[in-house]
């Protein structure tokens, strides 16, 4: 089996079948799956499996350190999806280089979501 960069990506949230859905929305191209082994479900975003888990007292939701960043196409456009289905702008938008610029939003729970895509 070959190896993937990213094996999961586990988000701490109040509610997870909110966050099933408020992430579906967010990114277009999440498909559902389950894990037949031990029916727990997650969305596939490219490939990447992104599980929520119920947050507890040893790992809280919110803006607390790593951001995963999520190529885009259109940067402005993206931001503006996330915004039109609830997501808060928390860093940015800035330039970075290269011809591109990342920016930072958060879902309803505090989670950051890092974006980053040309420069428009």
């Amino acid at each position: 089996m070959p190896m993937q960069p990213i094996a999961a990506i586990m988000m701490h949230v109040g509610d997870v079948a909110a966050a099933h859905a408020w992430y579906r929305r967010a990114f277009p191209r999440a498909v559902p799956a389950r894990d037949a082994e031990t029916a727990f479900d997650y969305l596939e975003i490219d490939g990447v499996p992104v599980e929520f888990v119920p947050a507890d007292a040893k790992v809280a939701s919110g803006a607390c350190g790593s951001v995963v960043y999520w190529q885009v196409e259109h940067l402005a456009t993206a931001l503006a999806r996330f915004e039109s289905v609830g997501a808060t702008r928390y860093r940015g938008p800035m330039r970075i280089g290269g011809g591109q610029a990342m920016c930072q939003v958060r879902d309803p729970w505090g989670n950051c979501i890092g974006l980053r895509g040309p420069a428009d």
